[in-house]
């Protein structure tokens, strides 16, 4: 029988798990599929993770597609438990840098069905998460995104979440404007604004768009993030220089490379 994330953890024991540098700007795209899913990421000094979810027979599941589903590998199992261990093992966080780590769970099944049962959930680890409370906003080690199929009417409704809403390009300039209390961050696919991977000169304007989108999130308190943005330096070396605040990977030892070396000066 497969052990669990948590399992593996109290078995290599605290000493195992030392804080590495952290890397705020660095997410972990579809952290579920690497070979220890949270702990590739989270060893590295990721501040963000990335997990698919599907609600199946009232259980939160993690996988890509519906037919790679385990029921074995829940978001509880995954993250929620290795989460709550980790932060317990390291003075009450999860990561070191100046930003709490963010969980994205990307929802792949009904809105507002899915955010029920996880609303649930993410109430049993209340003491992981941010928490948001009318116009307050409780600090915790984790920031949980909920990103995909959004319920965003319930959740701007609802009176106490532990979850905020994964905005879109739209939502910088909509009117009336979603508060950043709601929707902290905004992510929205590479090819949206272009169709440059990397391997030539970018286009001139680019760099432009991208501080316009920039400027406008932090205007409101919000982070920037794209999706399916190709693995190389020079799409990451563009977007470090604009200050995107999340910067996603699959090879998540390359990017954690180069952020270093920026860090470091090299």
């Amino acid at each position: 029988m497969m052990k669990s994330a948590f399992c593996i953890l109290l078995a290599v024991g605290p000493m195992a798990m030392a804080q590495p540098t952290p890397l705020d700007h660095a997410h972990a795209h579809n952290d579920f599929e690497h070979a220890r899913p949270l702990f590739d990421a989270v060893e590295r000094g990721f501040g963000s993770v990335e997990a698919d979810v599907y609600l199946v027979g009232g259980q939160l599941l993690v996988g890509h597609s519906r037919d790679s589903l385990d029921a074995s590998r829940t978001l509880e199992s995954l993250y929620l438990d290795p989460l709550r261990a980790y932060a317990r093992q390291h003075g009450g966080r999860v990561h070191g840098g100046a930003q709490p780590l963010t969980l994205l769970i990307d929802v792949k099944t009904n809105a507002d069905s899915t955010y029920l049962v996880l609303n649930g959930v993410l109430r049993r680890y209340a003491d992981l998460f941010t928490i948001y409370a009318g116009s307050e906003v409780i600090d915790g080690p984790i920031v949980a995104v909920i990103s995909g199929n959004r319920a965003i009417k319930t959740m701007n409704a609802a009176r106490v979440r532990f979850a905020g809403a994964d905005g879109r390009i739209p939502d910088l300039t909509s009117t009336p404007r979603i508060s950043s209390k709601v929707m902290p961050l905004i992510s929205d696919s590479w090819e949206r604004i272009t169709t440059w991977d990397g391997t030539s000169s970018a286009p001139a304007t680019l760099r432009q768009e991208i501080d316009r989108l920039v400027s406008l999130a932090h205007q409101h308190g919000q982070r920037l993030r794209f999706w399916a943005t190709p693995d190389n330096e020079a799409v990451w070396q563009l977007l470090t220089d604009a200050h995107v605040d999340l910067i996603g990977a699959d090879d998540l030892e390359g990017l954690r490379l180069f952020l270093t070396r920026r860090t470091r000066g090299g």
